[in-house]
């Protein structure tokens, strides 16, 4: 089992400064006041993320409604990202994290395994942060099916 170093409770990276598509920069400080979803992916138009992306795109109003944002994170390039928004119509920002400076803060840069050879690679996870700019929920190791709706129920509940 992994031992993250960013946990429950921890402040979020709030003052990293990386690359979004489509607004050009990003930083979680700019974010407080307000409840932010970051979700982090493998890969831009491969099925799990795609799928993912796509939930997150038609729960946005629901997401919105609870005064969330959402963005969604991978080491994919800016150019990707902008196909991979206008393919889908996603209504949210992607950040661009080619040199896993993102990644890294939310330590999902992990050991993973494909057919036999293991590699370092985005563990898909999601973390909601409060206004304050804390960190109150985590998931790692995301299974895909019924997680958006598991992380609006969770958003509800850390609200009420």
């Amino acid at each position: 089992m992994t031992d993250y170093t960013l946990n429950v409770g921890d402040k979020a990276p709030l003052d990293l400064e990386v690359n979004i598509y489509p607004e050009a920069k990003f930083k979680l400080a700019d974010k407080l006041g307000k409840w932010v979803i970051v979700y982090f992916y493998p890969k831009d138009n491969t099925s799990g993320c795609t799928t993912e992306s796509c939930e997150f795109r038609d729960a946005k109003p629901d997401f919105s409604a609870a005064d969330a944002e959402i963005v969604g994170v991978s080491r994919d390039s800016l150019k990707s990202h902008a196909n991979f928004i206008e393919k889908y119509d996603f209504n949210f920002p992607l950040i661009s994290d080619p040199d896993e400076v993102f990644c890294k803060a939310f330590d999902v840069i992990q050991e993973k395994m494909n057919y036999g050879k293991k590699y370092m690679g985005v563990e898909r996870s999601t973390f909601i942060i409060n206004p304050e700019g804390m960190l109150v929920e985590a998931w790692r190791k995301v299974r895909v099916k019924d997680h958006v709706a598991t992380v609006l129920a969770r958003l509800k509940e850390l609200q009420a």
